[in-house]
């Protein structure tokens, strides 16, 4: 009896040492976790820091009409809301990543011990829940040291939990979705979609969807781009879970993986896509921006981690169709221009040009800041190295000496196109060169200052217009002489002289005599006076010779100059950000044209008649006779001493269009005007621009439409057939020059 007594004893004692030791060690668990609650292993994220949590989100670039031109940023993230995350994206989630995931409170004991047993016999398993997996990516980095990563895994429990208490579970899965890295540096399904598939996440097709949460096994490992065998095989693995937990049918799931990886990739590289030029030259004006309004924390803005949304005044359509007629035309064009010279350089026996060029050059003066010795620096100019270079055929591998390579360069021509909506100001397409990764130099920007020739003149008719002249009146076609400044006369293009031309026939032909007999009756400062209403900054030295278009201008000033025109003779100066936004869409700033009154109705209807004599009549008919361009289009070519610059401004009723063409350097020219004149060199941009908008109807560019006249009775005379010379002949015959 005293046995059976004495057995029952130990047997109770076992039984409370059982339960004192299950105490203990949940009594230890809770206090581990207390201990990790309270900061003791390291802090943990903040209640704001898990209500908002703090990533570097981009700046978005949209154009007019909704399509992401590109990003500025630190890391290429872009956070997806709720509504954007679609079923398909958080089934395949959570069929490969955490099939409890509506089940558990941010810890799946039993995944834990799954993994447990999985890794003690030697089966890497994985048993983070989504939650636990957010959590990490809140601390920003996964401890490699095994003992700190076992307090890490602690704190990522802790914060897991905390997230399930603050955050409903599609709150959790889109914050995860978030915050997640995706290779190419992109950030966030959103950001990712949009890289490898160029869509919204809630477009992503079952196969594709598959491929992006695959890849969070292992982002550079299973990325599709770089290794498409690997990615293909895990994509399928994901389809199976999907069809294993009845998310997709079989024939959903076989037809899915049976499709091929089909991507199409935005590269992230701000040297591609669409509007490059005009993305860099918008990224400087937002720093500047940025710098001068501050949140409501009081600190700046910043363009790489705040996640702005700016919105442009950019037609994607209309930019990709400008982009599109300045390759098409440059290619030709560059063509001609290397036929032109064979194998004789465009600089001739200039050796200074190569001498200052080699010394202006970024290796020459890195090498030199080095302080590497100019004899060594010239053995590197001429020694040949792997390198790949630009042509219109596409990027050549090749080796070249830099000297070469340099010189290769120099032969290439460049262009500046811009186009705007005269009526409110806003650039509709900018493209400022032909490729972004090898010329970064942009044609358009306000400081890139070229001589404008005859594209000039409309400003001088502008004024002789408003201060009285009709485009019937008639001047003789002869040399005029500046008495005050050296007696200085200029010549025709054509040399040719004689009779009397209209005011329309001497803008039509570009005749330098006329030009000159205006400057000489109305003088430098009226006309300087009206291009600085018009909306041109640039310095005009007050000589009589800026009639014939010797001021730099820059492509940028000059068309917002022409607005006016067709805008009844207000200029609408030119803006190409319409609102930015916060992260949350909140509007920050709004942006309009400034509109200055320069002329009546009347003179610049008049003048939108001469512009578009230029055209049917003039120096710019190729526009009917060649591209077969019907429609009211006014214009004006201009041509620089040398065949140096090559221009076209033209107008419609509801556009005004810029364009140059010419050399890096001004010796960089055609040796004749067949190619050299603006009617050959930048034209056919124009052209070829206008002719792809006429095509596409979504545009609204009406073809039929015309320059409104003015309501009442015009007081400028336009009909130059009521009027006949004393000796009885038509004053009306034209004469047509080539600049």
């Amino acid at each position: 009896m005293g046995k059976k007594v004495k057995n029952l004893l130990d047997a109770r004692r076992v039984v409370l040492y059982m339960w004192v030791a299950a105490a203990l060690f949940v009594g230890g668990i809770v206090s581990v976790f207390a201990l990790v609650a309270a900061g003791a292993l390291g802090s943990l994220p903040t209640f704001d820091e898990l209500e908002n949590p703090k990533n570097s989100l981009a700046t978005e670039v949209y154009s007019s009409d909704g399509v992401l031109l590109g990003k500025y940023y630190f890391q290429n993230r872009s956070n997806a809301s709720f509504e954007e995350i679609p079923e398909l994206l958080k089934n395949t989630l959570i069929a490969t990543e955490d099939i409890r995931f509506y089940q558990h409170s941010g810890i799946d004991y039993w995944g834990t011990l799954r993994a447990v047993f999985a890794t003690a016999m030697g089966d890497k398993e994985g048993a983070s829940t989504i939650t636990q997996q957010l959590a990490l990516n809140l601390f920003g980095y996964r401890e490699r040291n095994p003992v700190k990563r076992a307090f890490q895994k602690l704190k990522e429990w802790v914060t897991a939990v905390k997230l399930e208490r603050r955050y409903t579970k599609d709150e959790i899965i889109t914050l995860y979705l978030n915050t997640v890295e995706f290779s190419e540096n992109s950030y966030g399904i959103k950001s990712a979609a949009r890289t490898y598939f160029n869509k919204s996440p809630d477009s992503l097709q079952v196969e594709e969807a598959a491929m992006l949460i695959g890849m969070l096994k292992g982002t550079t490992l299973y990325n599709p781009r770089r290794n498409p065998g690997l990615a293909l095989a895990r994509r399928n693995t994901v389809i199976d879970q999907l069809e294993k937990y009845r998310f997709i049918d079989p024939a959903e799931a076989d037809s899915s993986k049976n499709r091929p990886i089909k991507l199409d990739f935005i590269s992230p590289d701000h040297n591609e896509g669409i509007a490059t030029y005009f993305r860099e030259h918008l990224r400087q004006d937002l720093m500047k921006w940025c710098k001068e309004n501050t949140k409501s924390d009081g600190k700046p803005y910043n363009i790489y981690t705040d996640g702005l949304r700016v919105y442009t005044s950019i037609n994607f359509k209309m930019q990709r169709d400008a982009e599109q007629a300045v390759w098409d035309h440059m290619k030709n064009l560059q063509k001609e221009f290397f036929a032109s010279y064979k194998n004789a350089p465009p600089w001739g026996k200039n050796n200074d040009f190569i001498e200052t060029a080699i010394k202006q050059s970024a290796r020459f003066i890195r090498m030199k800041r080095a302080g590497v010795a100019e004899d060594s620096i010239r053995r590197a100019f001429d020694t040949k190295i792997p390198m790949t270079v630009f042509s219109y055929r596409g990027d050549i591998d090749t080796l070249m000496s830099p000297l070469d390579s340099l010189k290769y360069y120099k032969h290439f021509l460049h262009t500046g196109f811009m186009v705007m909506d005269p009526t409110n100001g806003r650039v509709l397409a900018w493209v400022g060169g032909v490729n972004h990764r090898y010329f970064k130099y942009d044609h358009v920007n306000v400081n890139a200052k070229r001589q404008v020739g005859s594209t000039i003149k409309p400003i001088l008719y502008t004024v002789a217009i408003e201060n009285g002249y009709s485009p019937c009146y008639t001047v003789a076609n002869q040399k005029v002489y500046f008495e005050n400044f050296n007696n200085w006369s200029p010549d025709n293009s054509d040399n040719k002289y004689g009779g009397t031309l209209t005011l329309y026939s001497a803008l039509a032909g570009s005749v330098n005599t006329i030009s000159a007999y205006l400057m000489k009756q109305l003088g430098p400062k009226p006309m300087i006076d009206m291009a600085r209403r018009m909306g041109i900054n640039s310095h005009m030295d007050p000589y009589p010779s800026i009639c014939l278009g010797t001021p730099d201008i820059s492509v940028f000033e000059l068309t917002g100059a022409y607005s006016t025109f067709p805008n009844k003779g207000v200029a609408a100066r030119p803006v190409y950000i319409t609102r930015i936004e916060d992260n949350q869409g909140s509007v920050i700033r709004e942006f309009q044209s400034k509109r200055v009154e320069v002329v009546n109705e009347q003179v610049a209807y008049t003048m939108t008649r001469m512009l578009q004599k230029v055209v049917d009549d003039g120096t710019a008919r190729r526009i009917r006779f060649r591209y077969k361009i019907e429609g009211a289009i006014g214009g004006k070519t201009g041509t620089t001493q040398n065949n140096t610059d090559g221009w076209f401004m033209g107008i419609t009723p509801q556009l005004a269009a810029g364009c140059w063409v010419g050399g890096e350097d001004r010796v960089i020219r055609f040796r004749t005007m067949t190619f050299g004149q603006g009617a050959s060199m930048a034209l056919p941009i124009f052209a070829g621009f206008l002719q792809k908008c006429y095509a596409d109807k979504t545009l609204g560019i009406d073809p039929k439409a015309s320059f409104a006249a003015p309501e009442g009775e015009m007081q400028i005379e336009l009909d130059c057939g009521k009027y006949q010379r004393q000796d009885g002949e038509n004053t009306t015959n034209l004469i047509f020059g080539t600049n």
